[in-house]
């Protein structure tokens, strides 16, 4: 067999070396740090057209005045009008109101069913179908029907209560300034509650049955497990669960809007519902813009302190 002489040896590495996968990648790819961001294009150009182009338009419009035909730059005189508006005032006290009530019981109630679907028990598939249906409901729908629910006419609500001794009579809570505030408060508590039992749940799924088997060994009580074992799992996802679902609750306008469309009076009348009337019934889509940038900036400083805290409870556990 003839040998091979080292010029043609030298030739067939060059041309497999020029022929492998790497090379043939380095000659393919001219920007290799710009390859990622390709395969993220179509995502990032759906996010910048649907949240960021809409909120910078928004924005804007919160600096122009808007008539039936024409619109003219006022600079910061919407913003200017914001402190002076009584209506945003009783809109800010009714949203805090709106959206502590609402969150409080959702949770507590969310995690009560989460530990109750944590364990097993003869059912526990169709209990968990039942508590997960009020999420599959629109909300448009939600409210038209707990609106029926305290109506005294058609609705079986107020004959409980007033059986119970709550109510003197038998009248709809929605048309009382006083209390009206508590009845989309009580459908949202019902639409919000399998949020917070389902994303629970998951974390409670997570949780090492050694830790509470071994809790259990050390004697540990039925609170003390509780305490010492599930909660501090629990802590990242009632985090982050809490902030999502306060943000929500806030700009959330559906169910109050259908139910009492901010009334009566203005009582039920919180910022989202103050919003849309002023853009859409009111037609001053520029005020109605200031009022946004301000629930905006309110639920970011929220946010910042929310996740600030939690940090700061992290680096001291």
């Amino acid at each position: 067999m003839p040998k091979a002489s080292p010029e043609s040896v030298a030739m067939t590495t060059a041309v497999a070396e020029s022929n492998s996968p790497r090379k043939a990648g380095r000659r393919g790819s001219v920007l290799p740090g710009f390859e990622p961001w390709l395969y993220l294009s179509p995502a990032l150009i759906l996010l910048v057209t649907v949240l960021l182009v809409p909120l910078i338009i928004g924005i804007s419009y919160s600096f122009r005045k808007f008539s039936a035909f024409k619109s003219e730059y006022v600079g910061l005189g919407q913003y200017q009008a914001l402190f002076s508006d009584p209506l945003l005032a009783q809109a800010l006290v009714n949203t805090l109101w709106w959206t502590v009530g609402s969150l409080f019981f959702q949770f507590f109630l969310g995690l009560g069913l989460a530990l109750l679907l944590d364990r097993p028990f003869w059912g526990r598939k169709m209990v968990q179908a039942v508590v997960f249906l009020p999420w599959a409901v629109p909300s448009f729908l939600s409210g038209l029907t707990w609106a029926w629910l305290f109506n005294p006419i058609v609705g079986p609500l107020p004959h409980w209560l007033y059986a119970m001794g709550i109510m003197a009579e038998p009248s709809n809570i929605l048309a009382d300034p006083k209390i009206a505030m508590w009845g989309p408060i009580i459908a949202n508590v019902w639409f919000g509650i399998p949020f917070f039992a389902i994303t629970l749940l998951a974390a409670l799924k997570s949780i090492p049955s050694e830790l509470h088997e071994a809790a259990a060994i050390d004697g540990a009580s039925p609170w003390q497990r509780f305490s010492k074992v599930t909660l501090p799992f629990l802590a990242p996802t009632i985090a982050i669960t809490v902030m999502l679902r306060t943000i929500w609750i806030a700009t959330f306008a559906d169910l109050i809007f259908v139910m009492t469309s901010g009334g009566p009076a203005g009582s039920t009348n919180t910022v989202a519902t103050y919003i849309y009337v002023s853009a859409f019934k009111s037609l001053d889509k520029g005020y109605a813009s200031a009022v946004a940038v301000l629930l905006l900036i309110l639920l970011i400083v929220y946010a910042v302190v929310l996740i600030g805290i939690r940090r700061s409870l992290a680096r001291y556990s």
